[in-house]
């Protein structure tokens, strides 16, 4: 008889649908361990605890692992926290393999978040996402202990089955080897004709050669950076490029918004031309979402457009501006006046390269992270406001220090229970629903109404997720003051800004001007504005009636 597969895992996880869909796939039979300890005690989990303690019920799960690795050939379900002791594990190895089920917080609390029959949360509403946060990290050295991991935050049951019997059946790459070692998910992107991959993960940087290949690619190509990015991160993507057969050339731009601009990509063009670069030459942008917007727009209408490949190396162009296929540039009048729609090959996210970014580039890059949480994941927001001290966390040191947003969140997002997927989930969510912002889509320019008239007024000299930042507590005000939504809500928005250490106040421009510079941005509709106002956090909605007054009003407060 073959050893048993034992699926444990953090709650939520899936292990109890994922063992049946094996179970069945395999011929075996299936056991749920906490199932089988309700039908022996007659009452269901949360009555055991409530009723003989939470000692009582880890002592059934130990006779029960005792009991259940003499068998063969089972496929076992686990409670969250049967294995946590290590006596347990040490059973359940002896007579089995164990795969331990990993997935993202953020996912786990939209499965369970407000289940009733989940003992190990109980706690009022407020509470249950800190609770779950404070068990994840509790329970983490115990399943580090664990030998093989399946992260299953992107995969459907069907899919997590599928490669548990593939491991099953020998083919033992799809699982992962230790809770140290790097994950790479794929996050698929489809759009009106076709579909692209973001692959993200710890060194996908230097996978971008192999990934290409794998499209069909060969020969030259082009890397186009500029100096600060490229001293960090060109050699060991050229590298890569080279080992999987390429040809690459190496190209720069000017860094910087002032240089987001026509005459950019004009020189551009000059350079891929005397690179010798035809329509199957993969043109890779590395670089942030101004190098990533301008190579785009550029790549978009050399010789009527050529392969794509985006490699944000910010976390602003992580989360957002890399997604999507929208490219452009600045005229005088405002921005990204001019641009296109140029869908990539790939979108290649490799955390790692964070650990580069300037304190004050990573701050900004949260100001989207927070615009993706007002939209549609307030599992998220509530995620940022528990980890930068809100909601009863602490607080501690961003990346290079300094003495605003003092938090560790860069740390938290290169963990295997990183806010980067649920981040860019959101933004691939709304673009798949509206591909060519012809309407939903819209809803991600929440505060760029205000923050694109900000960054116009100071010249560009204002980082565009400060100025994002700026917009957000300005459309949160607003939003109060026309009535959409409650002064409580604003108050979470401007709070949490605030503790990531981006400004909340608009600059000391007259209204009169921030109205004026708002008239030349792309988002007017005709002769009116188009504002979008939170109702709650998930919940935004799109206004184009707002009055002049109400801005103003707002602007001087």
């Amino acid at each position: 008889m073959p050893r048993n597969i034992v699926l444990t895992g953090f709650m939520g996880t899936g292990k109890s649908t994922v063992g049946r869909l094996v179970a069945a796939e395999l011929g075996r039979e299936f056991v749920d361990m906490d199932t089988l300890i309700e039908q022996r005690e007659g009452r269901s989990i949360r009555q055991i605890f409530a009723e003989s303690g939470v000692s009582y019920f880890r002592q059934l799960d130990a006779d029960l692992c005792r009991e259940l690795a003499q068998q063969k050939g089972l496929v076992i379900a686990t409670g969250g926290g049967a294995l946590l002791p290590e006596a347990n594990l040490r059973v359940m190895e002896s007579g089995g393999l164990v795969i331990c089920l990993d997935c993202d917080p953020t996912v786990l609390w939209q499965r369970i978040g407000r289940s009733e029959d989940r003992p190990m949360l109980a706690a009022q509403d407020e509470t249950r996402f800190a609770r779950l946060a404070a068990l994840l990290e509790q329970r983490a050295p115990a399943y580090g202990r664990i030998k093989h991991h399946l992260d299953v935050t992107h995969l459907s049951p069907v899919e997590a089955a599928r490669r548990i019997c593939e491991w099953a059946n020998g083919n033992d790459k799809i699982i992962r080897p230790s809770f140290e070692e790097k994950i790479m998910q794929t996050i698929t992107v489809t759009h009106p004709s076709g579909s692209y991959p973001i692959f993200l993960g710890e060194g996908a940087l230097a996978e971008t050669g192999p990934y290409l290949a794998e499209l069909g690619y060969r020969g030259r190509c082009a890397v186009v950076s500029n100096e600060p990015v490229g001293q960090h991160h060109a050699e060991p993507l050229l590298a890569s490029l080279r080992r999987a057969g390429f040809e690459p050339v190496y190209l720069t731009i000017p860094d910087g918004e002032p240089f987001k601009t026509l005459a950019t990509v004009a020189g551009l063009y000059s350079q891929l031309v005397e690179a010798r670069l035809d329509r199957r030459s993969p043109i890779v942008a590395l670089g942030g979402g101004v190098l990533g917007d301008t190579v785009g727009f550029a790549v978009a209408t050399y010789l009527r457009g050529v392969p794509f490949v985006q490699i944000p190396t910010t976390l602003l162009a992580m989360v957002d501006a890399s997604v999507g296929g929208k490219v452009g540039v600045d005229l005088p009048q405002g921005k990204n006046l001019v641009g296109a729609f140029k869908q990539p090959e790939m979108v290649i996210i490799d955390p790692q390269v964070l650990a580069t970014l300037p304190p004050a580039e990573f701050r900004a890059g949260l100001a989207e992270m927070v615009k993706h949480g007002i939209i549609d994941s307030p599992a998220l927001f509530e995620a940022l406001e528990e980890r930068s001290g809100g909601a009863g966390g602490c607080q501690r040191g961003v990346p290079g220090g300094g003495s605003r947003g003092d938090i560790n969140l860069s740390s938290l997002l290169l963990t295997p229970y990183s806010l980067l997927p649920e981040s860019i989930g959101v933004k691939v969510r709304v673009v798949q629903e509206d591909p060519f912002e012809q309407g939903r889509r819209a809803v991600l320019n929440l505060g760029h109404t205000f923050g694109h008239a900000f960054e116009r007024l100071a010249n560009f000299e204002i980082r565009h997720g400060e100025g994002v930042a700026m917009g957000l507590a300005c459309a949160a005000r607003l939003a109060v003051r026309l009535g959409y939504c409650a002064g409580e809500t604003a108050a979470r928005i401007t709070a949490l800004l605030a503790r990531l250490g981006l400004p909340t106040s608009p600059p000391p421009y007259p209204p009169a001007e921030i109205w004026a510079a708002m008239g030349a941005d792309k988002k007017r509709q005709g002769d009116k504005l188009r504002f979008i106002l939170p109702r709650a956090i998930g919940n935004v909605a799109i206004f184009d009636n707002v009055a002049r007054e109400d801005v103003e009003a707002i602007l001087t407060r």
